[in-house]
């Protein structure tokens, strides 16, 4: 819902060298609704469940061409900033960064 892991994610890598992150949700209560353009603008898209991918492929497939999207697997258990699951973001991105 870009509330609590996209923003906590983007927080953690927005200093990481030689790339630029930014976030956003696809469920109509998103902090920050996804749109077109920032998929036009992505190299690689980072979702956190199944179900995002889902969600991505229903609402934005002619956007999708050539986009590497990687399903992170992380739950939404968490609580923004929360140490655990900056840990856990790391671990797990730190292979796309």
């Amino acid at each position: 819902m870009n509330k609590l892991r996209s923003p906590t994610a983007e927080t953690i890598f927005y200093d990481t060298a030689n790339i630029t992150v930014d976030s956003a949700g696809l469920n109509h209560s998103a902090e920050v609704i996804l749109s077109a353009e920032q998929i036009e603008w992505a190299d690689t898209i980072l979702v956190m469940e199944k179900i995002h991918l889902r969600k991505l492929n229903q609402k934005y497939s002619q956007h999708l061409k050539g986009k590497k999207i990687i399903t992170l697997g992380i739950p939404d258990n968490y609580k923004y900033m929360d140490p655990e699951l900056i840990s856990i973001l790391k671990r797990k991105c730190q292979q796309f960064l």
